[in-house]
């Protein structure tokens, strides 16, 4: 978790000021969601994109 909340530090939150905390929120999840769980390689994996891995667990 606290490679998780680096990466997310410094990939997204340090580069953006959010008037709000329901925007901050909305970006996170979209940032999770559409990048961080579907496009962006993991080392525990292999270095392949979790749905890559998916894939081949199929």
């Amino acid at each position: 978790m606290e490679s998780f909340f680096g990466t997310a530090k410094s990939e997204l939150v340090h580069q953006t000021r959010y008037p709000t905390r329901e925007a901050a929120k909305r970006d996170l999840v979209a940032y999770i969601e559409g990048y961080y769980n579907r496009q962006r390689i993991h080392s525990a994996l292999g270095y392949i994109t979790p749905e890559q891995a998916e894939l081949r667990a199929a």
